[in-house]
């Protein structure tokens, strides 16, 4: 009985490790045969945009100086304009009232001319004539105020005012044969036309 058992335990202990051989194939023959899993990828994360760095307390400063500065400069230009144009105005006003005061002498100015053409028997009332009538012409020069040369001179519409023709053959073409009342310029500036007569 003894012998009978130990024949049945070696055969079943040859057994055994051909089973556990089988059994340890199968898994690695399923392994094999059956497709392997590939772990899931976790989907990436996009790049974050990176955000603007709050400027610092200098940056914001240059800044504050730079939008300063360029006020300072457009108020700078915009005083120089001002401060040319107040001059022109100035000088042009100044100009005009010069004008306009010298106008109103000019009648004067003419009655002296027109005493001194006429002539006179009395020597120290014509002196006295001569005397006012310089002293005029030196007041109006001291203001910039010139006669306009109109006899002998060609016809220039820029001075004078052609108010009568005539035929002169001593004369050339277009010049001024006489002036009845004298223009007077203002630096540039016309302030009375002279008026003439033009001859051919």
């Amino acid at each position: 009985m003894e012998a009978e058992t130990k024949k049945t335990e070696a055969a079943e202990a040859e057994e055994n490790p051909k089973q556990e051989a089988a059994e340890t194939q199968q898994p690695a023959e399923q392994e094999a045969a059956e497709p392997k899993e590939e772990p899931k990828q976790e989907p990436k994360e996009e790049p974050k945009q990176a955000q603007p760095a709050e400027p610092t307390p200098l940056e914001t400063a240059q800044k504050a100086l730079a939008a300063k500065e360029k006020e300072y400069l457009y108020l700078r230009a915009e005083y120089d304009n001002f401060r040319r144009r107040s001059a022109k105005e100035k000088s042009e006003a100044y100009s005009g009232a010069k004008a306009d005061a010298a106008l109103k002498f000019l009648p004067v100015y003419d009655n002296l001319e027109r005493a001194l053409a006429q002539g006179c028997q009395d020597e120290a009332f014509l002196k006295g004539i001569e005397m006012t009538m310089n002293q005029l012409k030196q007041v109006l020069e001291s203001l910039d105020i010139k006669p306009i040369d109109a006899v002998g001179q060609p016809f220039d519409p820029k001075y004078h005012n052609a108010v009568m023709h005539i035929e002169d053959e001593s004369l050339g073409e277009n010049v001024v044969s006489q002036c009845f009342q004298t223009g007077f310029v203002m630096g540039e500036k016309v302030i009375r036309f002279a008026m003439v007569q033009v001859a051919n």
